[in-house]
């Protein structure tokens, strides 16, 4: 499963877009969006390692 957000936590703070691998978030309206088809998931987490406001998670 990719990553997922907690919308009511993020701040869009682009802290998960610049340590993407994949270059899977962005930013939108100020909140993250994780394109699903791109996220490489397995064992990476680069996203929720990198979010100040613990919004990022692994399902």
């Amino acid at each position: 499963m990719p990553a997922i957000i907690d919308e009511g936590k993020c701040n869009g703070c682009e802290s998960c877009v610049e340590e993407c691998p994949s270059e899977a978030i962005k930013v939108v309206d100020d909140k993250a969006e994780i394109d699903v088809d791109t996220c490489i998931e397995i064992e990476c987490a680069a996203c929720v390692d990198a979010c100040p406001v613990e919004a990022m998670g692994m399902e």
